[in-house]
């Protein structure tokens, strides 16, 4: 059954637009209420800042009380925090209201199963399946009770906290935090501050219509000028949503998901707890597989996507994988991709080693990346194309191993992603601006 309204990573649109409406948000509880828990039960909500959270917030409500669930909600967290209060609190699954990175204008609600993972897309399919039913409200006797749990959040402040070593607290360091002015703004200080660290906070000032816009691990610009005009030793960017971590170094010069990945990794191979294989994906920088390689840890790629990445890990008994764009899974601490729990994971490395990120991560040299979309007119496969296919390998012999070409039809929106990487910036951009021209050219 193909999926009408799950895509990667929930249910996601423009807020008034359809699904992304009050009608159907409560639809679409009372269909996943019928699937996850037919019998009644509990459901925790969480969500970001964005002004339409608290609409979606009300619908769903309204849906899964109306379908005899119990709803527990929990205000703005982060995306890794509802799973994680999903698990304690043993709800029967767990919704997040949370478009991520994107601006305040689009919203999303993703679920979580009762082990805080991602619903399985059987699942998903089961629950479209029920969008076809009308929403169904029970006898008053049978009714869902809503509770609030805002003040329950402390409880995820302290299972962040407790994923440092035993004995480390962050005591002498300067912290620029940059939240995004979205679901990490007030857990996201607060943690930091509570480990001893010095915080100057930015992005924390919310105010519905400022979530992601010019600030977070989307746009760390302003992070990049206030570490080093601060004198901190480091700066920490999240997304909306708090699952996506990007750092900068006392230099103001930002370390990527990539980069972090290589950080936690080497940490836990000197510390003999690495398992299994790192697990990146095809737009990791090539920069990473060479710099782990030179330290003798497997590398392996995924789709683009965490649940691919996730699905990599759990197949090879990996615990640490992650995409370029921060969001990073450290199995052995916490379910799903986690920027405050990742985040300290490297400023527990930079306590016990006395070393700044910057010299931590410069084992990491990253090779010149150049990524273009061609717009193209409907989906189609450019490999199969034979003119693209004899592009694709004029490049790469000229590269001779020194590179590495990905071509990818983007699952949101009609562009075909070209990405080219080598040792040398100019060529690898010809070679993108090359390939780029072949396949606009065979798209009509």
């Amino acid at each position: 059954m193909a999926r009408r309204y799950f895509g990667t990573d929930g249910v996601r649109g423009r807020v008034g637009e359809h699904p992304m409406t009050a009608s159907f948000a409560l639809q679409l509880a009372s269909a996943a209420a019928r699937v996850l828990a037919p019998e009644g039960g509990a459901v925790l909500i969480g969500k970001d800042t964005r002004l339409s959270g608290y609409m979606f917030e009300s619908a769903l409500e309204a849906g899964f009380v109306a379908a005899g669930v119990d709803v527990m909600l929990i205000g703005p967290l982060p995306t890794p925090g509802v799973a994680y209060m999903t698990r304690r609190f043993d709800c029967d699954f767990g919704v997040v209201i949370s478009a991520s990175h994107n601006l305040y204008d689009d919203n999303g609600i993703k679920f979580f199963d009762a082990s805080g993972g991602k619903l399985s897309d059987e699942l998903e399919e089961r629950i479209e399946s029920e969008l076809e039913e009308p929403a169904v409200t029970r006898p008053s006797r049978d009714l869902g009770r809503a509770t609030r749990a805002d003040r329950m959040r402390t409880f995820y402040q302290e299972f962040c906290a407790s994923t440092l070593p035993p004995g480390v607290d962050l005591s002498g360091l300067k912290i620029v935090i940059d939240c995004a002015n979205g679901a990490a703004y007030k857990v996201g200080p607060r943690i930091l501050a509570d480990l001893g660290a010095e915080i100057v906070p930015i992005g924390c000032s919310p105010n519905g219509r400022n979530i992601n816009d010019g600030c977070g691990s989307m746009a760390p610009d302003l992070l990049q000028l206030t570490v080093p005009g601060v004198r901190a030793h480091v700066g920490l960017a999240l997304d909306g949503d708090g699952d996506r971590l990007v750092m900068v170094d006392h230099l103001g010069r930002i370390v990527d998901g990539d980069q972090l990945l290589y950080v936690i990794a080497s940490a836990l191979k000197s510390a003999g707890t690495l398992r299994g294989p790192v697990v990146g994906t095809v737009m990791s920088n090539l920069g990473l597989e060479v710099a782990l390689r030179a330290a003798d840890i497997e590398f392996r790629r995924a789709a683009v996507g965490d649940r691919y990445v996730l699905a990599l890990l759990r197949e090879t008994g990996g615990v640490l994988g992650g995409e370029t764009s921060g969001h990073i899974l450290c199995l052995d601490k916490t379910t799903t991709g986690d920027g405050l729990v990742s985040a300290l994971q490297v400023l527990a490395v930079m306590n016990q080693t006395g070393r700044p990120l910057a010299e931590l991560a410069s084992p990491m040299r990253k090779f010149p990346q150049v990524l273009l979309n061609v717009k193209v007119a409907g989906r189609f496969d450019p490999s199969g194309v034979p003119a693209v296919r004899e592009a694709v390998a004029r490049i790469e012999q000229r590269m001779a191993g020194d590179g590495r070409v990905v071509l990818r039809p983007s699952g949101t929106e009609p562009v075909i992603r070209v990405m080219v990487e080598g040792r040398d910036e100019e060529a690898t951009r010809a070679a993108a601006t090359e390939l780029a021209a072949v396949v606009k050219g065979v798209a009509g």
